[in-house]
């Protein structure tokens, strides 16, 4: 088997992903396929952390847009992310993948709190580890939590895993005839606004040449294709890789 790209990285997982075809909640049969995915790639023998978004049950930016307070928001949107971490926890434990949730929030009676040396030491004994309530902060969105995390444990790369397969130069799911982007550099994602991660992602990656690749979780075993080196989605980086 070819050599792994990175040894250890960060996979985002966006919350819409957990719902599927569902406009609402999780898709079980969905959660099952992702976490076959993440297995698939700790027993090739790469580390692999996760952060989990809470968009199937709410986003705290969209409820705040209808009246609600955003502090407020903010905060049932990490609760939200917990739901999702300990579902991806349990499907993956049921393929006996070992998993660890570690929490922003302090919630000692469902998961771990967050402390970076053993997060770091889950993932050295091959345990998967998923960080759940975003940064612990409203107004920072998971993209950024999932930079940060990716920073905090050294994580060589960020997986973000979308429904579709890359960045295009126009939405692909309106003009059949878009053409995607296999490298993209940071300073043109950030000037041209494009929508896949937030600005403080991408500048949080650019400062630290911390690459990331965009690429669609519908496809069977993208995941493990990313870690391996294929040709797969986008890669937003300094220079090619």
């Amino acid at each position: 088997m070819a050599e792994p790209r990175w040894r250890r990285v960060l996979i985002k997982l966006s919350g819409e992903a957990f719902a599927g075809k569902l406009e609402f909640g999780f898709d079980l049969g969905v959660v099952k396929g992702i976490a076959a995915d993440v297995a698939k790639v700790t027993r090739a023998g790469v580390e692999a952390a996760i952060v989990v978004g809470g968009g199937n049950i709410l986003r705290g930016a969209l409820a705040a847009s209808s009246g609600m307070d955003r502090v407020q928001a903010d905060h049932i949107g990490m609760l939200a992310t917990v739901q999702n971490a300990l579902a991806l926890q349990d499907m993956l434990e049921q393929i006996g993948v070992p998993t660890r949730v570690q929490t922003a929030i302090s919630m000692e009676s469902v998961a771990e709190p967050f402390i970076r040396r053993r997060a770091i030491r889950h993932l050295e004994k091959g345990r998967v580890v998923i960080f759940a309530a975003g940064t612990g902060n409203p107004y920072f969105s998971t993209d950024t939590a999932a930079v940060l995390r990716a920073l905090e444990v050294k994580a060589g790369a960020v997986l973000k895993a979308t429904n579709v397969d890359g960045i295009y130069d126009r939405d692909p799911h309106l003009h059949p005839d878009a053409r995607r982007f296999t490298f993209l550099d940071y300073a043109y994602c950030i000037e041209h606004k494009l929508g896949v991660m937030d600005m403080t992602a991408f500048a949080l990656c650019a400062e630290n040449d911390l690459p990331i690749v965009v690429f669609s979780i519908e496809e069977e075993s993208s995941m493990h294709r990313v870690v391996f080196g294929e040709a797969v989605g986008t890669i937003v980086g300094r220079s090619e890789r």
